[in-house]
């Protein structure tokens, strides 16, 4: 028995096999071509939290109410007539205390951060050092008032998260922190949950300044010591900023325009880098008038910051 085909419907056959080989050429090429599904995002570092803590300028330290002697500065320094060449000299004039104000905090200060940070059971010594060695009393006050701050915020926002050094293993699993380094934040949190008793029962001894207790709080926080460091600086330059934008010294777009500008980057990086190696034996006042200017603030006969 002899069938017959139609030629059209073999070229209509034809022609729908082609058709369906084109398509799954066409979706094998795009299987081919699709990007692997990415792998879920991490957890930032836990340093990195810490610092974009502790560089918040929300955080109740009570700076906003100090202007670290700016405003007696400008109080000595009050521009003849308010035109245009009286106005670029007052913010000449304002970048040359702050200069002389990073200064002095590096030589001063900074020393005492470092040496927290790298021995933290020292930090009663470091403390009474650092108050013994501040004769300018209202810097001293100041000093005192946000080193308690500091130690507020510790108790009530940080303490919670820190209270032993396993915290970095349970958030960073894979952590290539060095044993040393994690008994070192043990101690160092031991001494201040100490330092904070003490504080507590014998106020008048214990005087809980700033610079050694921000030292200590970032190694909790696992901050480096650089950053800790650069960090207490750039607070210190941003509270001048805030400070005379509320004097009416600049607007704020200049101040953040200050804050951003690779002068004052270089400007912190080389003082820390200055101060890297100075022990707290050599921590001076390199700027004398300094104190002169803080300490005159209280004779103001009228004045907007309480220090």
């Amino acid at each position: 028995m002899t069938s017959t085909t139609n030629p059209q419907s073999l070229q209509d056959e034809i022609a729908d096999l082609e058709q369906r080989l084109r398509d799954a050429k066409f979706r094998l090429q795009a299987q081919s071509q699709t990007p692997p599904t990415p792998s879920p995002p991490t957890l930032p570092p836990a340093h990195l939290h810490a610092l974009l803590l502790l560089s918040d300028s929300a955080l109740p330290l009570g700076s906003f109410a100090f202007s670290s002697g700016l405003e007696s500065y400008l109080a000595h320094h009050k521009p003849s007539s308010n035109n245009t060449s009286t106005i670029s000299a007052a913010l000449s004039s304002f970048h040359t205390f702050l200069r002389l104000s990073l200064a002095t905090l590096a030589t001063t200060s900074l020393p005492y951060v470092l040496s927290a940070y790298r021995n933290p059971e020292n930090l009663y010594n470091l403390d009474n050092d650092f108050d013994a060695s501040t004769p300018c009393t209202v810097a001293r006050r100041a000093s005192i008032a946000q080193g308690r701050a500091l130690m507020t915020v510790w108790e009530r926002s940080f303490r919670a998260g820190h209270t032993s050094s396993n915290t970095l293993s349970t958030l960073q699993p894979n952590s290539n922190e060095h044993p040393a380094d994690v008994e070192a934040i043990d101690v160092a949190i031991n001494t201040l949950t100490t330092f904070s008793k003490s504080l507590r029962t014998h106020p008048d001894t214990t005087h809980a300044h700033y610079a050694p207790l921000w030292g200590l709080v970032t190694r909790i926080l696992h901050l480096s010591a650089w950053d800790a460091g650069y960090l207490f600086l750039f607070s210190h330059a941003r509270t001048v900023l805030s400070a005379a934008v509320r004097a009416s010294v600049m607007g704020p777009y200049q101040a953040q325009a200050v804050l951003a500008s690779v002068e004052l980057q270089e400007r912190i990086r080389g003082l820390v880098e200055e101060g890297w190696e100075v022990r707290v034996e050599d921590a001076g006042v390199c700027v004398p008038v300094m104190d002169l200017w803080v300490g005159r603030h209280e004779r103001l006969y009228s004045r907007i910051f309480n220090s």
